[in-house]
């Protein structure tokens, strides 16, 4: 279901079921946020019932109220954490706490936004955070099920013209595509694998202005593609390269992606713990973020050209399972030995990598969930961004800033390069564990081509594996897939346009 969000100047409740406001950090406890939307005695009221309740304001904190003057029957109070009025520069705060309101309302058909949105970027926040919040995967759900709030009012001062199209039309887009996301890494991995996420891609994009090829077994091993084709030897279900071009006239750029796709990760021959294999449905969530991505660029028009590569296989542990001690060879040449199957995700992005260099584009982004390492170094809501140019590295965190996704830059340390030497191949694909984050992506450099000139084309490696699922709601941020780097994306490739 798609939730509608409109803009009104009307005051509260306007029709809806419940009104939302903004709560700060006070003196003495929580106070309310006060907007035009409603009146100086029902706000007056409203902190009298905070202070009753010994309400803190603190972010997440979403509390009900009844009987504020002039806002309906039914008020909620959602904290920001903040200590004075927001500014521009809390637009994150604010959309993390009006998501964090609307995702108490399933079952709730309408909610008006009551939040401050003087300033162009809070009022963006806002419709977004809203939107964001508006989510449930209840695909495998029986019987009455409670769905997100349908509509939303966003209260605002001038909320007609141009510019205000222009918000809602941006946020219901990249909403949906985020969404998306979150639905293909919520799937079960029973019906999601390489041929039916393939499938689902080229149905999504159906009558679309973005081009899908889908590349089978035969065509792999003509590519050469021996990471897809040696991850995917221990499933029935075979593998598959998916490439989605999206190419409009006069592009001011060329973009390259490429996710990883594995629909499952049991390990492999070195196989996971029982605990460890919980969540590795999840473990495609950087091929959801790139089509996903590619969905909200082709929609907004943007005069940017994007090629994705999604990655798409599921490491088993059948008859013919990679081994350790295998050698494979990739698109661009390169011989690799195997050492660990639990190491696959780099394998398969290898493929892509070498497949998208030879387009030379612009710039080339890998998104995975790849590495515990980058877990426990940033944790589970955080990205690492690392490049071979540190202007692309800090345009990226930059990029994730202001879409409100938090990433983290790191280096490329190259006395870790060594750990990657094979007494046999050309490189080993994995390197010590210390610094494993960075060995990884010194791995995946391996497979970035060259230009013109000689030089290496400017890449990055994005480890999304802490922030792509989620166990523990917050703000916008729900329960299992959370569509991780879409927004970031779409944000990069508008700077680029």
């Amino acid at each position: 279901m798609t939730t509608t969000v409109s803009l009104t100047a009307k005051t509260a409740p306007d029709g809806a079921d419940v009104t939302v406001v903004l709560t700060r950090k006070g003196a003495k406890g929580a106070v309310a946020v006060r907007t035009p939307a409603l009146t100086d005695a029902g706000w007056a009221h409203l902190d009298t019932l905070l202070t009753a309740v010994q309400a803190t304001g603190a972010a997440d904190e979403v509390l009900k109220f009844t009987g504020v003057p002039g806002a309906g029957d039914l008020v909620v109070a959602t904290g920001s954490g903040l200590s004075g009025e927001p500014t521009a520069t809390d637009a994150e705060t604010v959309r993390r706490a009006a998501g964090a309101a609307v995702t108490k309302f399933r079952g709730t058909p309408s909610a008006y936004l009551a939040l401050p949105t003087e300033d162009p970027a809070l009022l963006t926040a806002s419709v977004e955070g809203g939107l964001f919040g508006a989510y449930a995967y209840t695909a495998y759900k029986t019987g009455d099920v409670k769905a997100p709030v349908a509509t939303l009012r966003v209260h605002a001062s001038s909320p007609t013209g141009k510019d205000a199209k222009a918000l809602i039309a941006r946020a219901q887009t990249v909403a949906a595509a985020q969404n998306w996301a979150r639905d293909l890494v919520n799937m079960p991995p029973l019906d999601l694998y390489p041929e039916s996420f393939a499938q689902a891609v080229r149905e999504r994009f159906s009558g679309t202005k973005v081009k899908v090829e889908v590349a089978e077994e035969a065509q792999l091993v003509k590519d050469e593609c021996g990471g897809l084709i040696g991850v995917g030897r221990g499933s029935a279900r075979p593998p598959r390269l998916v490439t989605l071009t999206y190419k409009p006239r006069k592009a001011s750029a060329h973009l390259a992606l490429v996710g990883k796709g594995i629909t499952f990760d049991s390990g492999g021959l070195c196989i996971k713990p029982a605990d460890g294999m919980l969540t590795m449905k999840s473990d495609m969530g950087g091929a959801a973020a790139v089509a996903a991505t590619i969905e909200a660029v082709a929609a907004l028009g943007l005069p940017v050209a994007v090629t994705g590569y999604l990655c798409l296989a599921e490491n088993l542990t059948g008859a013919d399972a990679q081994r350790p001690g295998d050698v494979v060879r990739m698109p661009n040449g390169k011989t690799v030995e195997i050492i660990n199957t639990d190491a696959e995700g780099r394998l398969v992005m290898a493929d892509g990598l070498s497949l998208a260099s030879r387009l030379t584009p612009d710039l080339t982004i890998d998104v995975a969930t790849l590495t515990g390492a980058a877990v426990v170094a940033l944790g589970d809501q955080t990205a690492a961004v690392v490049s071979n140019e540190d202007a692309v590295r800090e345009e990226i965190v930059d990029a994730a800033g202001r879409a409100g996704e938090a990433a983290w830059p790191m280096p490329l340390l190259e006395h870790l390069r060594a750990g990657l030497d094979s007494k046999i191949a050309d490189v080993k694909h994995t390197g010590a564990r210390p610094g494993g984050l960075i060995s990884a992506a010194l791995f995946l450099r391996e497979f970035v081509g060259n230009g013109a000139d000689g030089s290496q084309l400017p890449w990055a490696h994005m480890d999304i594996a802490g922030p792509a699922y989620n166990e523990k709601p917050y703000g916008y941020t729900p329960f299992g897939g959370t569509g991780y780097a879409v927004r970031t994306l779409v944000t990069l490739a508008e700077g680029r346009a």
